[in-house]
This record gives C-alpha cells, structure tokens and sequence, in this order.
C-alpha cells in the first residue's frame, strides 16, 4: 500500500511525477470507459453525446490532480458512462426517448419556400444556410434542393431535386 502512496500519492499534495502517474493511469481508464460508451459518443456529435465526453473529462480530472479521491472518482465515471450507454439503447429503441434526449430534424427549405420560423429556431441567417447547401450538397443555389433540415446534431442535410 506504502508503495502505490509513493507513485499515486494521496490527497492534493501531489508531486509532478505523482500527477503524471495518476494521468496515464487515466488516460487508460478513460478509454475503457468511452470503449463501453460506444462509437456512438464521438460520431453522432449530438448535445446528448458531447455531454458524457465533458462530463467524463471534467469528472476524471478531479482524479489526476487529487481533487477527489481516485476510486470513488472513477467509480461514478463509470457509473455516468453506464447511464449514456443505457440512454443510447433506450434511445434507438423508442422514438420518444430519442426525440427527448437528441431532438428532431427542423425543416429550413421545402416546397421552394423558407420555414423563417424554423431558421429563427434554429438561430441560422438565410446567408448561413445558402453557404451550408453550397458546402454540403455541391449545388450553386438553395432553389436546386428539394428540402433542407438541420439535425439534431447541428449539421444541414440537403435533399436534392431529381
């Protein structure tokens, strides 16, 4: 016990060489943990995503500069990343869970016509969204799609006219 005192320390006084210890062990800690998680975490980029990978930074860091105590820090890590894997499978399971914790499509464009309501909802100027359907879709004008959405993830998806 004396001896993992001495690479780990205890407490907050923590030598650089103690903190560098408890950040490695971390760091494997934390991709185990986003391992459990899922892909999910980092490929959909949805608010409900994002929040377990800054929860979980700002939960393990407490553990690496001995602001908490090491186990109990890691354990409800854990428990966090248990909770979003749980969520995640309710959410690919039931529509309504999924509409509460990621939210839905808005539709911008349809039928050649603006949903301004729906641009001042989702806080995008016409210019913004012109330039999106430009980037995304590699069409010249907004007239060229059939419907444009924002997802939840924030991203704009263009359906091109046939």
């Amino acid at each position: 016990m004396e001896l993992l005192y001495q690479v780990f320390g205890k407490g907050k006084d923590l030598s650089t060489l103690q903190m560098c210890d408890r950040a490695i062990v971390i760091y494997f800690i934390a991709l185990i943990m986003l391992r459990i998680s899922g892909r999910r975490t980092f490929g959909k980029k949805t608010a409900f995503d994002n929040t377990i990978a800054i929860i979980l930074g700002a939960v393990l860091s407490r553990a690496v500069v001995g602001a908490s105590d090491f186990v109990p820090t890691v354990a409800s890590s854990l428990a966090l990343v248990l909770i979003h894997r749980g969520l995640a499978w309710a959410t690919m399971r039931s529509k309504t869970i999924r509409h509460l914790l990621e939210g839905a499509s808005i539709p911008l464009y349809k039928n050649g016509k603006l949903d301004k309501g729906n641009l001042t909802t989702s806080l995008i100027c016409e210019d913004e969204l012109t330039g999106n359907v430009r980037l995304n879709s590699n069409i010249g004008s907004i007239e060229e799609a059939r419907e444009v959405y924002m997802e939840p993830s924030g991203e704009i998806s263009v359906v091109k006219k046939t």
